[in-house]
């Protein structure tokens, strides 16, 4: 309980402070691709995303997709608009560094459930919705058991297991795993298409 309430965001703002200095030199050459390559796309990508309690914040990517339309001005297929530096950084996870910086804000925590779409919040059932009762994380239990393998289903069961057992060591274990599996690319869904069908079943 100490841990949740204290050494846990203690820990987030030091650990991504210290993430944001050492990589900056990574976060400026990526950034100056990025602006080359995106143009008028730009060189992040926000979204609204529900936090904590479900209160909505804009969550920061590195861009990986154009935003290119068709005739009748709808963005095309993901496959179409994703560009080659955007494969490669999320092949990598480097187009989440940027979120160190909602960390730090104290939008999102460095492990927690995932933030998902705005949209999907009318659509889950009670305890779904638990896993809103902390905030989100850059990379999570969830994360560690299948990633983008696993149904909505399992994610979300895993999710609240993260709630209702949240801990240094379990932290500690995520973290290590996250490492390894993003070295491995394990879990990672390589198709050019979109990597996961949304909760709500639309494309």
């Amino acid at each position: 309980m100490i841990y949740r309430k204290f050494f846990k965001r203690a820990i987030d703002v030091s650990a991504s402070a210290g993430v944001l200095i050492v990589f900056s030199p990574v976060l400026l050459a990526v950034s100056l691709w990025l602006w080359m390559v995106n143009g008028k796309a730009g060189v992040f990508f926000t979204q609204p995303r529900p936090g904590k309690d479900g209160k909505v914040f804009k969550v920061l990517k590195f861009k990986t997709m154009n935003d290119k339309r068709d005739a009748t001005g709808n963005l095309l297929p993901d496959k179409d608009r994703t560009t080659r530096p955007g494969r490669l950084l999320r092949a990598t996870s480097i187009d989440e560094l940027p979120q160190l910086i909602n960390v730090l804000k104290g939008d999102m925590s460095l492990i927690g459930p995932r933030p998902l779409l705005v949209d999907y919040l009318p659509l889950y059932s009670e305890r779904q919705a638990r896993r809103h009762e902390v905030k989100p994380g850059i990379t999570g239990w969830a994360q560690c058991h299948g990633r983008n393998s696993i149904s909505w289903a399992e994610k979300f069961e895993l999710d609240v297991w993260y709630v209702d057992n949240i801990s240094f060591k379990t932290d500690c274990s995520i973290v290590w795993t996250t490492l390894k599996k993003v070295i491995k690319k394990d879990g990672v869904n390589s198709s050019e298409t979109v990597t996961m069908v949304r909760f709500d079943g639309t494309n």
